[in-house]
C-alpha cells in the first residue's frame, strides 16, 4: 500500500483528487527542478506566485466574485500543503497567505476592504503576511510592545517584528499591535494591515536560518507609520479574540504539512533502501531497516488517521483548540522523528544537501515551534484533563 494515496483515503473526493494531480503537474514541471535556485535566492520568485493566482491556488477560499476559487471548506488548501510535500517542492510562504492570513481577511474585512484587496491575494499579485511575534513576545501575544496610536482620524504604528514569513515579499502586512492600556493582558490589541509602500516601514534583512531556506522570513520594523482608518481589520481592541479564533486553522495547516512531509521522508527512505548495497547485501534486506521503516509506517499511519479526522471535524466547524493542539503537537512530533530515523537509514549520504532527506531534515525542526511550541500545545491539552481543582 502506498501511504500517501489519497485514493485511500475518505477525507477526499474525486475533485480533489483531480485538483491534486493538476497542483503535482504544475510543482513538477516548475517549482521542483528549481528548488536549489529559491534555496540560493532564500525566497521564490514572485512569477511562481502568480502563476499559482492563475492555477486558483493562492485564493481557494476567496468568494469567486473576487476572482477566487470560492471553497467554503479547507480540504482544497490541504491538498496543497500535501502535493508540496510529496513532490518535495515549495512553494515559499504561499501557505501562509492561504491557510493564516486569507481567513482574517474573510472574516473581518469590510466590503472595501474585500474589494481593495482580495482580486490581488486571488491572483497572487498581492501577498501576504502577519505579523506577531515580537523579540520578547512569541507564544506569549499578550506581551506584544508593538504600538498603535490614535491620532485624530489616523492611527500611527511604531514598533518592530521578527520571523515574520513573508515579510521580505508581502505587499500586505496584517500587524498585531496594543492600542491601548488594559486591565487584562490580552485585551487593548488591534488588527492594523500595513501597505509595503506606506512611509516608515523598512523590512530588515533575511534572517539565516537551519531550514526552509526558499521561505523568506525577516525582521520588519514600523516608524511613525500612519495607518488610516479604514486599514484597521475588524474592531479595535478586539485582536486576541480574532487571533484565537483562527488558532485552530494554523495548526490544523502546520499538521497536515508535519505529517505529509512524514510520508514523504517514508517514502523516499523505502526508494533509497531498495537500491542501496552495504555489505554485499541490499540496505532493505536487513532487518534493523525494516523494522525501523515498519515501525515508522504504523506510527504513520496513525498520524495520517489523526489529522483526516481533524481535516473533517474543521470542514464542518467542529474542530476544538484542543483538538487542534493535539494534532499538531503529535503530527509535528512525529515529523522530527521519521525524518531523523530516514536520514539515519540513509547514512553519510543524509548529512549532504543533495539528498532530499537533508533538507527535510532541517525544514522539520521548526514544525515543533512555530504556530505555537509543542510545550504550549501540551499545555493546552492539559487544560482539558480537569488536573486540578477549579
Amino acid at each position: 500500500m502506498s501511504v500517501h494515496d489519497l485514493t485511500e483515503r475518505d477525507v477526499y473526493d474525486s475533485e480533489h483528487r483531480d485538483f491534486a494531480e493538476s497542483v503535482a503537474a504544475f510543482l513538477r514541471k516548475q517549482v521542483t527542478p528549481r528548488v536549489a535556485e529559491f534555496e540560493n535566492a532564500g525566497m521564490v520568485p514572485r512569477e511562481i506566485y502568480r502563476t499559482a493566482g492563475e492555477l486558483g491556488m493562492a485564493g481557494l477560499q476567496i468568494p469567486e466574485e473576487y476572482g477566487g476559487g470560492g471553497q467554503a471548506g479547507f480540504l482544497f488548501n490541504c491538498v496543497v500543503t500535501e502535493q508540496v510535500a510529496y513532490e518535495r517542492a515549495t512553494l515559499g510562504s504561499l501557505r501562509v497567505h492561504t491557510d493564516v492570513v486569507t481567513p482574517y481577511l474573510l472574516s473581518l474585512a469590510t466590503s472595501e476592504q474585500r474589494r481593495r484587496w482580495l482580486p490581488g491575494m486571488a491572483s497572487g499579485e498581492l501577498m501576504t503576511s502577519i505579523a506577531m511575534t515580537e523579540s520578547a513576545a512569541g507564544s506569549d501575544l499578550a506581551g506584544i510592545k508593538t504600538s498603535l496610536e490614535r491620532k485624530g482620524e489616523n492611527w500611527v504604528l511604531n514598533g518592530a517584528k521578527t520571523f515574520i514569513t513573508g515579510g521580505a515579499q508581502s505587499d500586505l502586512i496584517v500587524v498585531v499591535a496594543r492600542s491601548q492600556a488594559a486591565r487584562e493582558r490580552r485585551d487593548g490589541l488591534t488588527l492594523a494591515v500595513v501597505e509595503s509602500s506606506m512611509n516608515g516601514f523598512v523590512r530588515g534583512a533575511p534572517l539565516e536560518k537551519l531550514g526552509l531556506k526558499a521561505q523568506d522570513t525577516t525582521e520588519l520594523f514600523f516608524d511613525q507609520v500612519v495607518i488610516p482608518p479604514e486599514n484597521i481589520l475588524g474592531e479595535p481592541g478586539r485582536a486576541f479574540e480574532y487571533l484565537s479564533a483562527h488558532l485552530a486553522q494554523e495548526r490544523l495547516s502546520i499538521a497536515v504539512n508535519s505529517q505529509a512531509q512524514a510520508v514523504a521522508a517514508h517514502r523516499i527512505t523505502c526508494d533509497y533502501v531498495r537500491d542501496r548495497r552495504v555489505f554485499g547485501a541490499i540496505l532493505g534486506s536487513f532487518q534493523n531497516t525494516k523494522f525501523v521503516l515498519a515501525e515508522l509506517a504504523a506510527r504513520i499511519a496513525a498520524g495520517q488517521a489523526l489529522v483526516d479526522r481533524a481535516m473533517l471535524r474543521h470542514e464542518h466547524g467542529r474542530l476544538t483548540l484542543a483538538e487542534a493542539a493535539a494534532v499538531k503537537l503529535y503530527c509535528t512530533e512525529l515529523h522530527g522523528h521519521v525524518v531523523d530515523a530516514c536520514l539515519q537509514l540513509h547514512g553519510g549520504y543524509g548529512y549532504t544537501w543533495e539528498q532530499d532527506i537533508c533538507r527535510m531534515y532541517a525544514d522539520a525542526r521548526v514544525a515543533r515551534i512555530y504556530g505555537g511550541t509543542s510545550e504550549v500545545m501540551k499545555g493546552i491539552i492539559a487544560r482539558t484533563l480537569d488536573l486540578v481543582e477549579r
